[in-house]
């Protein structure tokens, strides 16, 4: 059976028994399932669970140990992707305007200038994060919070049709949560595919419908209420006393799943 439809939804994204591991040590195991178009989905799961890994598969920087990734007609410039560490050194002398515009390189490229459309755009990308009276501070000079906003912006500005989100809220204060929580509701308003990889479940409950729990394997996926019950998260806190960090590759048995 396959997990994560909606019935009548488009994929955007479909996994068809994807294994994704580090040097044939598979982290996770054997997903089915379809992301449908639009979808506004958590992951969660305990620590070392896959949720990353499989996002880093999504964005194209890990390949499937088996398996595959059905992008279904989309490519890499309809993602957009904000890792949990975002490699930018905050002591380089760079304003939070530049840092936004950044978001623009697909468009412009590395060398290419910014005209007046581009600065308003950017202009716009900061209203939105509520940042533009700080357009013109260097981004060292800011909060853990104002920063993870800078990096919406540039998000806000990449304009993607599926929009990936590990731990977007991680040591960022409560005002900054809500006002970005707003940016990802209103991406799903506008019909984009948004995934987070997300830790606080009462936040997952309030704000997407839907969940993947992961404990490298599919635990359960679906509507979110239906996904987390007390029963899977017991499952899901369970998950890491089983865990073997030396485990091969397991080779998938479709004869004893449909017997």
């Amino acid at each position: 059976m396959k997990t994560g439809h909606v019935d009548g939804a488009l994929p955007a994204v479909s996994f068809e028994n994807l294994t994704l591991g580090y040097d044939r040590h598979p982290a996770v195991h054997h997903i089915t399932g379809d992301i449908p178009r639009g979808a506004l989905l958590a992951i969660v799961g305990s620590n070392g669970a896959g949720k990353s890994t499989l996002l880093k598969a999504l964005v194209g920087e890990l390949k499937p140990l088996s398996g595959r990734i059905d992008y279904h007609g989309h490519h890499r410039n309809d993602i957009a992707y904000l890792p949990q560490v975002v490699e930018i050194d905050r002591s380089f002398p760079i304003s939070v305007f530049d840092c936004v515009a950044m978001g623009l390189w697909r468009e412009i490229g590395a060398s290419g200038g910014i005209d007046g459309a581009c600065a308003a755009r950017v202009a716009g990308a900061l209203e939105a994060v509520h940042l533009t009276a700080l357009a013109n501070r260097p981004v060292g000079a800011l909060s853990g919070g104002q920063f993870q906003r800078v990096l919406f912006a540039r998000l806000l500005l990449q304009d993607a049709k599926i929009i990936l989100l590990d731990e977007p809220f991680r040591a960022v204060d409560a005002k900054t949560i809500i006002d970005l929580i707003g940016l990802i509701e209103r991406w799903h308003a506008e019909g984009r595919t948004v995934v987070a990889v997300l830790h606080d479940i009462d936040l997952v409950r309030r704000h997407f419908p839907q969940t993947l729990l992961l404990a490298r394997e599919v635990l359960a996926w679906g509507d979110t209420p239906a996904v987390l019950t007390p029963v899977n998260l017991d499952r899901s806190r369970r998950f890491n006393e089983g865990v073997d960090e030396h485990a091969t590759v397991c080779h998938h048995d479709e004869a004893r799943e449909t017997a």
